[in-house]
């Protein structure tokens, strides 16, 4: 019994000290109900103005959005201003909580939701909400982001065309921080401006094979210049589908063709003959045309010279704007895998030729190596991005000119949350 005893009577004594801290405990938090901060908030509506615009009217977005604080009993705590996109708009409070001004363009187009929180001289809460719209744009850059929507192969950039010039380094940033491009896998990669009015964006590597990349823009009532602001693009998707690479030795005459890493075929082929020599480097195949007219004035040989042609051509894939590409070539069965006589295209047997056709797709990596022919272009003649190793890539990049952080162009706004 001693030891049922015992027990019980710790349980008691515990209970009655556990009694005695609760009471103490409410009577030390009786007085809660009377702090300031336990107040529904009171109307601020007299003790704050706004520069906003009169109702009916649309405010000028190149003007900032001012919120001070109306007499000298209170202050202002905290200003949150969204648009209808869900963009938060950049601000600052002054130390004495008299004065919060934006400090980052408003949007154009669009309303913005502003909420002031205040305190009386007593602590008090107090909340303003208002509203307002912002005129729309008389200058408006359209932005038209592509390929098409589509299966491409691992080698195929993502291109953002403008419908004006922005050459300003911090106008170029405003941009290129509103175009997103994600992936699933995840890759590090970057945009490059190819000139005024194109950017391209590729991974550091290769895309992966099977990869879902989507793309859009935020740009639309962003202010990207003088009275120039950006507007609405159609979002993307685009799959990736298997690491097609197709690379041609022009020194031996063979071309190897891996799928996943893989080798599935070795073609016998023939190249530019010298004076006609094809271009080194890693092209990404822009199209295909089963059948095309190939005519030598196309690359400027005089019709009746001797080296002059007009020939009809079958299975013809293609690889730069300027006319290269890979095709049928029965003519020149007897020189393919032994030496080079073409003017610049990659020739091989019909069979072949068709075989290539089926099993390639836009996007997918064609390159030469051991030419005597000049570097392909990086850009201008198809897409020569790769031909750019990454720290070349980057300094192309207006978020990334003299940054070390490569993953912050991709997507310089991951680190802006709510854009």
């Amino acid at each position: 019994m001693l030891m049922n005893d015992t027990p019980r009577k710790r349980t008691a004594a515990s209970c009655t000290v556990l009694a005695l801290a609760l009471g103490a405990g409410t009577t030390g938090c009786s007085g809660q109900d009377s702090h300031p901060l336990s107040a529904r908030p009171y109307d601020a509506a007299r003790q704050v103005a706004f520069n906003a615009p009169p109702s009916g009217t649309k405010a000028d977005p190149d003007k900032p959005l001012v919120v001070t604080a109306k007499g000298e009993d209170g202050r202002i705590t905290d200003v949150t201003a969204v648009d209808t996109a869900g963009r938060y708009l950049a601000g600052e409070l002054s130390v004495d909580g008299a004065r919060w001004s934006s400090t980052a363009p408003l949007a154009a187009g669009t309303r913005y939701t502003v909420r002031v929180a205040t305190e009386n001289g007593g602590g008090a809460p107090g909340l303003r909400t208002l509203t307002f719209e912002t005129a729309s744009p008389k200058r408006l850059l359209g932005i038209e982001l592509g390929p098409k929507a589509g299966t491409y192969g691992v080698g195929q950039p993502v291109t953002a065309e403008l419908s004006s010039p922005v050459a300003a380094t911090a106008d170029r940033a405003a941009v290129e921080r509103s175009l997103k491009v994600t992936s699933d896998p995840a890759v590090e990669g970057a945009w490059h401006w190819v000139d005024d009015t194109k950017l391209h964006y590729r991974p550091k590597e290769y895309w992966p094979a099977g990869a879902l990349v989507e793309v859009h823009s935020t740009l639309d009532g962003v202010k990207v210049g003088d009275r120039l602001y950006g507007g609405p693009a159609k979002p993307l998707k685009l799959t990736i589908g298997d690491r097609v690479e197709a690379v041609t030795d022009a020194s031996t005459h063979r071309m190897t063709v891996k799928r996943n890493g893989e080798v599935i075929n070795t073609i016998p082929v023939t190249t530019g003959k010298p004076g006609f020599s094809t271009r080194n480097g890693v092209k990404v195949v822009l199209g295909k045309e089963y059948f095309v007219r190939m005519r030598g004035t196309s690359i400027g040989i005089p019709v009746g010279s001797a080296e002059s042609y007009d020939l009809p051509v079958y299975y013809a894939t293609r690889v730069t704007w300027s006319g290269e590409y890979v095709h049928a070539a029965p003519w020149s069965v007897g020189s393919q895998g032994y030496a080079n006589v073409s003017h610049g295209c990659t020739g091989m047997s019909t069979a072949h030729a068709a075989w290539f056709f089926k099993n390639v797709r836009e996007g997918d990596i064609v390159e030469v190596v051991n030419s005597l022919g000049a570097p392909m272009d990086p850009f201008g003649n198809g897409f020569g991005d790769w031909n750019l190793d990454w720290d070349e890539w980057r300094t192309g990049s207006a978020l990334l000119q003299g940054s070390g952080d490569a993953a912050a162009g991709a997507g310089g706004a991951r680190l802006r949350p709510r854009v």
